[in-house]
């Protein structure tokens, strides 16, 4: 399997402005010291080897997607966030050249900034393209049709020309879906969200975002350990901070990184992607979070190492 993030942040999208750019760039020139460089390529060399992640990239701005290749010629999608615009129009240079024009969505839940990106999915508009829509709620297309009315947005949901398909699931059942073991767990978020972990040839990757873990919830906790269990990957909610997520924004939906790496250690995980960044945090903020994370898992280790990624727009993980 592969996945790739079409988009990282949580509740709404977050473009890096022109003064962070700026910012950026000037980091950037001070460290390069006066060098100078005879080409693009030796430049190139010098960002990738001598500049932290946040001066020579960025963490991005678009809000929850992430796209699974599972190996078979059906596209896999999580949530509608801003990310799937751009998803959309890469996804219909494949088709072009023979991919199938099948998209299977799993959609953790319909909080705005999960379906966002929707209206603008190009191949919504295409006739001979079939969408399925799957979850854990009951009434799949309603986020979706109201917030194409029409005071919302000009074109109405049921002027999308692709043909449409709504699927709910089950917790706690196994669905054969393109060519996928797929298995939802609901979550605590504000009117429930739901994980999904998708398995293949004994792999499986977990998608978990926005839910909110506490300590005293450990039939809870055991849930989502035998369902992150022996998992290659977990895309994990790491929002908050833990002291965030224990005074005053308590019950607000989220987690925190240390819960993800306390999680995942019990579980068996290898890989643990922190996903769905707080929007008022810059890159030197996630890119922080991100190397305290590390420090965290290797003081609570005992014996198998857990990698702890961080998510970025384009970010491909191989599983």
């Amino acid at each position: 399997m592969l996945i790739r993030f079409w988009g990282t942040r949580g509740s709404l999208p977050m473009p890096m402005g022109a003064d962070a750019v700026r910012e950026k760039t000037i980091a950037a020139l001070v460290k390069a010291g006066g060098r100078s460089f005879a080409d693009a390529d030796a430049a190139a060399g010098f960002v990738d080897a001598e500049l932290d992640f946040p001066l020579r990239a960025t963490y991005g701005g678009d809000s929850s997607c992430i796209e699974i290749e599972s190996g078979t010629d059906e596209f896999i999608v999580c949530d509608m966030g801003s990310g799937v615009r751009r998803f959309g129009i890469d996804s219909l240079k494949r088709t072009a050249a023979g991919h199938a024009k099948i998209y299977n969505f799993f959609m953790s839940h319909f909080h705005w900034d999960h379906i966002m990106g929707f209206p603008f999915f190009a191949p919504a508009f295409d006739p001979t393209a079939t969408i399925r829509i799957f979850g854990g709620h009951d009434d799949l297309d309603v986020a979706l049709r109201r917030q194409q009315e029409k005071i919302s947005f000009p074109v109405p949901f049921d002027a999308l020309a692709a043909k449409f398909e709504f699927r709910t699931l089950t917790p706690g059942e196994t669905y054969d879906i393109a060519g996928c073991e797929v298995q939802l767990l609901r979550q605590y978020h504000d009117n429930d969200s739901y994980g999904y972990r998708f398995e293949r040839d004994g792999c499986a990757a977990v998608y978990s975002t926005d839910s909110e873990h506490k300590d005293d919830n450990p039939a809870g906790a055991l849930a989502f350990v035998e369902f992150f269990r022996d998992a290659e990957l977990v895309i994990f909610d790491t929002m908050y901070s833990l002291a965030e997520t224990m005074t005053m924004k308590e019950d607000w939906g989220h987690s925190s990184s240390v819960a993800a790496v306390d999680l995942c250690h019990r579980a068996g995980v290898r890989r643990l992607a922190m996903f769905h960044h707080e929007p008022a945090n810059d890159d030197e903020t996630i890119y922080r979070l991100h190397q305290e994370t590390i420090a965290y898992e290797e003081t609570v280790r005992q014996d198998r190492r857990l990698e702890v990624l961080c998510s970025y727009e384009r970010m491909e993980i191989t599983l």
